[in-house]
């Protein structure tokens, strides 16, 4: 449901129609769009992300969700919940509260974001260099 939000969403705040595509990627201002929209839901997901991996008591937010809390696995991965990527908030070995699309789609959104950016910059240099 999540993935289906994020596609729709993206779509709509994009807004182009058939014939505006192809237009769109030859001009800076379709590339900036596409990297303003990828940063923008890279912020959103990583968020989403990191809510979902804070708890206040970790043990009963995995009794909460039906998993089972292994004290001694979070004793010996106690770095993986403070490092800031990947995201990660494990009750054991096998169950992670962070959903297994947020690192992913996060670090593809990323990359989406950098080449619009990268795009835009390189059409309005050779832009200039035209005039």
């Amino acid at each position: 449901m999540m993935r289906l939000l994020l596609l729709v969403s993206v779509l709509a705040a994009l807004g182009w129609g058939g014939q505006r595509v192809v237009w769109a990627w030859r001009s800076p201002g379709g590339w900036v769009r596409l990297a303003l929209v990828a940063a923008a839901c890279t912020l959103l997901i990583y968020g989403y992300g990191l809510f979902s991996a804070a708890a206040y008591d970790i043990g009963e937010t995995c009794v909460r969700v039906g998993q089972d809390y292994d004290s001694a696995y979070q004793d010996d991965h106690w770095q993986e919940t403070s490092q800031w990527f990947p995201l990660h908030n494990r009750c054991n070995a096998s169950y992670d509260l962070v959903p297994a699309y947020v690192n992913p789609l996060v670090v593809i959104l990323a990359v989406l974001n950098l080449g619009g950016a990268v795009m835009a910059a390189t059409l309005m240099i050779a832009g200039r260099r035209r005039r």
